[in-house]
């Protein structure tokens, strides 16, 4: 019979849902790297599913081909929060910013 992963040494632990923050970063840095990734992502998926081709991305977003290349290979370090947001909007995208109290019984507030 095959061992389970998780078996032996192997501890299991709840998670925040940030990776950054268990690779160290400062709390204020695992927020903006994670609505990068965040909005990367779904910007990257929202492209595929329209069909566009990067050389279509560039020009639609009025961007450079190697930067389209880049934003559909969802490489989203090379892009600013504010560039994904410009980016987005270009692209006919409404963006939403939820805000929460870290507590686990607030309510979110949306802006």
């Amino acid at each position: 019979m095959a061992e389970s992963p998780h078996d032996g040494d192997t501890q299991i632990i709840d998670s925040c849902g940030n990776i950054f923050a268990y690779l160290g970063f400062p709390p204020e840095e695992t927020e903006i790297y994670a609505l990068r990734s965040d909005l990367m992502n779904h910007l990257e998926k929202i492209l595929r599913e329209r069909g566009w081709t990067p050389t279509e991305a560039a020009e639609r977003l009025n961007i450079g081909r190697a930067r389209a290349n880049e934003l559909m290979r969802g490489q989203w370090t090379n892009f600013s929060l504010d560039m994904l947001i410009t980016l987005s909007a270009r692209a006919g995208l409404k963006i939403r910013l939820e805000l929460t109290e870290t507590t686990e019984h607030s309510e979110p507030l949306l802006l």
